[in-house]
């Protein structure tokens, strides 16, 4: 593959709102601004109206926005491609591969909402072998569609492409165009578990980057990808937790929601509407038993999930309670997310980035493991941690398990009560699965992102 100059252009490709957060609140922005300098070029995949948060951010810094590379109007083999992707492409080889290595079994069902755990997405071929490997040559191929605007940028440019995140669908123009104009590419693997059930990785980048070494083997062990290609930077976002808060600021915040800072606050940390269906019925019965009981010692926060856009509907049961507040989702508010996890008296959560983001902040916690009034055989909650990314989380002793609401309820009171019980377990596995808090993985993310496009 191509070597990038040392003065050619090095495109940060941003396509999908959580590790676009990452790159700019974790500061790798920051710091490939100030070693790349005005070779830094951003390219937001994401509706333009979706990113003016970060875009401000970028006072003198080149931005490319999708409509620019992608034009909205679609011919004939743009059609005829979409139809073949549909068939055998990006959703078709990632359940493929999860089918294969049995990620996620007992999650997938047909016609869930979370394409990637629909089987009935796997295309109409048999998953045979050889056919897999020949649809996975089609995907990232010759013959796939790309839009003239976006070649001739690449052509004209010739820049070293760095990805946030490898395993979106909008990613594979730009994968194919910078494989056939010879075109280094690194990508950053945008959360720990999507080495394990979100889609093939293409194998021909020069530099691949991950947060651990259970990561980096599933890179070689399910993907194909020699060892010496793989760079581990630990989790850059530990390096905004690393940086201790005051307890001034985590009081004047509650301040602004209504909450007393004298009073524990126990953080209720929502799932999406597409993985915890039932989370309504949990927040209104958790509401009631708070109301209903001697549970005037603490508050309660409710954080819905970024991506939660009916959170108003689902966490109505607790909007305007005194001693109860529910935070907008946002993508923008990590030091706010920071300050509750160092200061907060308890998480409540089902599953998700957030549970070990509670460990690393050393945050008793609770996962929820049931499914609060589900007709039976719902499993919906059990099924959330059920993928392999979870097995070093959940085999540990790192947190309370709840089974049914009254096991939730005396977790909490228990976690209120003993704090530090876990402790000693909550370090041990934030050390397997996050490896050294340092406050410095941002670096060396920036720092490998530097070496691998020079």
């Amino acid at each position: 593959m191509t070597r990038a100059s040392t003065t050619n252009p090095v495109w940060l490709v941003l396509p999908d709102p959580l590790s676009t957060r990452i790159f700019f609140d974790c500061g790798i922005v920051e710091r490939l601004r100030a070693r790349l300098g005005d070779r830094l070029h951003v390219v937001f995949l994401m509706p333009r109206a979706d990113v003016a948060g970060w875009s401000d951010r970028l006072a003198g810094v080149p931005v490319t926005y999708r409509e620019e590379l992608f034009p909205a109007r679609a011919g004939v083999w743009r059609r005829v491609d979409r139809w073949l992707d549909r068939r055998i492409g990006f959703y078709p080889l990632a359940l493929r591969v999860s089918l294969r290595h049995g990620f996620h079994r007992e999650r997938m069902r047909p016609g869930h909402r979370n394409t990637f755990l629909d089987p009935t997405k796997a295309g109409p071929l048999p998953r045979w072998d050889w056919i897999e490997k020949l649809m996975l040559r089609w995907h990232y191929g010759t013959l796939r569609y790309l839009p003239r605007t976006l070649t001739e940028r690449l052509r004209r440019e010739r820049p070293a492409i760095v990805m946030s995140n490898i395993q979106m669908q909008v990613d594979v123009p730009l994968i194919v165009a910078a494989k056939r104009l010879g075109l280094p590419l690194v990508g950053y693997i945008a959360s720990w578990d999507h080495t394990v059930g979100k889609g093939v990785i293409w194998p021909g980048m020069a530099r691949y980057l991950v947060q651990n070494d259970v990561m980096r083997d599933d890179l070689e062990r399910y993907h194909g990808i020699g060892l010496e290609r793989v760079v581990v930077t630990g989790w850059p976002q530990t390096d905004v937790f690393k940086r201790r808060r005051p307890r001034a600021d985590y009081d004047a915040l509650l301040e602004t929601f209504g909450l007393d800072p004298a009073r524990p606050v126990v953080l209720v940390m929502g799932n999406t509407p597409t993985n915890a269906p039932f989370e309504p019925r949990f927040v209104e019965r958790l509401v009631g038993w708070w109301l209903t009981g001697p549970n005037e010692h603490f508050q309660f926060l409710f954080r819905p999930h970024p991506r939660d856009s009916a959170w108003r509907q689902r966490f109505a049961v607790a909007s305007g309670q005194a001693g109860a507040y529910v935070q907008s989702p946002s993508y923008t508010d990590i030091d706010d997310l920071a300050l509750l996890l160092q200061h907060g008296a308890c998480v409540v959560s089902n599953a998700g980035t957030i549970l070990l983001d509670s460990l690393v902040n050393d945050r008793p916690a609770v996962c929820v493991l049931y499914d609060e009034g589900a007709p039976p055989g719902e499993t919906w909650a059990i099924n959330n941690v059920g993928g392999e990314h979870y097995r070093q989380l959940v085999e540990s002793e790192a947190f309370y398990r709840a089974w049914s609401f009254d096991e939730v309820t005396s977790a909490i009171e228990r976690a209120l009560a003993h704090p530090a019980e876990l402790a000693a377990e909550r370090a041990r596995v934030t050390r397997e699965l996050v490896g050294e808090v340092d406050g410095l993985a941002a670096d060396r993310v920036a720092d490998a992102i530097v070496a691998g496009v020079a």
